[in-house]
């Protein structure tokens, strides 16, 4: 059997932001699938903010990944050989795999997607959990109504992408926060945000805030925590609602930072302050995906993807969520 099938394993956990050095690459021999199984070949990984968390010990609503074994992430695959009556060569699916060229699998976990209905990443994307994620914590927790003003920090993301369009068919105003001036573009020109704001070039957050939102905030779609949440919430009207996706500005801290007590204005404004996963609202992923797909089908919703290929380039992929160097979804192609 050739030693031809590249493994990506956690090598060691991160103090701080994660380098290269905490991944290696293995060689392992190329499975064959035994009964019942498929073998798959890997087409597209999904790196993710929320896999930081995963490389650390620290309690969590998902247990960490185990040293000195692979990586598992949001992965498109192509079954190359099938043992399993539910699936056949050709086939592509989609679920939470492991960083390998080639893997087997029972099936179980796995959702068959058509790259004819749909281009194959984006089943990782505004069709996978970044597209849930955007939907169901802004339609459940959220709760928009037209006229309001929504804020998203970390809009110019994969989430945050989605999160603006879906708050702009809901009749929502719309403000993003973004790292850089190409970002602030184009959230107004292809998201079609009504204002975005470069927190990068801002010097007071808060007036920034107060001036694009003149009747203030009453939704805010938060996903990176920090001293940006800080500004938006010195903004917020009463009975506003905060999804809490993500908290990017402080995963790799080593300390927990302390800022402004949040209990005040959230108290005196009765703010419903939320934090979800996506799994959370797992009963509602069908007509979730069915609403996405419509309404991409119908040119409502666009998307953007930065793609990097190889898969020795995972792991690099990964480290650059963290500079802000992707725009929309990061992908990387096999």
């Amino acid at each position: 059997m050739n030693m031809e099938n590249k493994t990506i394993i956690l090598k060691s956990r991160p103090t701080g932001e994660p380098t290269v050095d905490n991944f290696e690459f293995v060689n392992e021999p190329k499975p064959v699938a035994g009964k019942g199984e498929i073998l798959l070949k890997t087409l597209y990984v999904s790196v993710d903010p929320y896999l930081r968390g995963r490389m650390s010990e620290a309690k969590s609503y998902i247990e960490p990944f185990k040293l000195g074994e692979p990586v598992v992430s949001g992965i498109v695959a192509e079954v190359l050989e099938s043992h399993n009556d539910d699936f056949q060569v050709g086939d592509c699916v989609s679920g939470m795999l492991a960083w390998k060229e080639f893997q087997t699998s029972d099936g179980k976990g796995l959702h068959k997607v058509d790259g004819n209905a749909a281009p194959l990443s984006t089943y990782l994307g505004i069709l996978g959990m970044t597209g849930l994620t955007a939907y169901l914590g802004l339609t459940k927790i959220g709760k928009p109504k037209e006229g309001e003003t929504l804020v998203v920090s970390g809009a110019a993301g994969a989430v945050g992408t989605v999160v603006g369009q879906v708050g702009k068919i809901m009749g929502c105003q719309v403000v993003g926060i973004a790292g850089t001036d190409e970002k602030v573009e184009m959230l107004k020109t292809k998201f079609g945000y009504d204002e975005a704001i470069n927190y990068k070039t801002t010097v007071n957050m808060q007036e920034a805030i107060a001036e694009a939102c003149p009747d203030g905030v009453d939704i805010y779609f938060d996903n990176v925590g920090g001293e940006i949440s800080d500004a938006v919430i010195a903004n917020i009207n009463r009975h506003a609602r905060i999804p809490l996706c993500g908290s990017i500005s402080v995963y790799n801290s080593t300390e927990m930072p302390v800022g402004p007590r949040l209990q005040v204005p959230l108290l005196r404004n009765s703010v419903l302050m939320q934090g979800f996963i996506v799994f959370d609202f797992a009963e509602h992923y069908p007509e979730a995906l069915m609403q996405l797909a419509t309404w991409l089908g119908e040119g409502k919703l666009t998307y953007e993807e930065t793609v990097v290929e190889g898969f020795d380039k995972i792991p690099e992929a990964f480290l650059s969520l963290f500079s802000g160097k992707n725009k929309g979804k990061m992908l990387v192609k096999v």
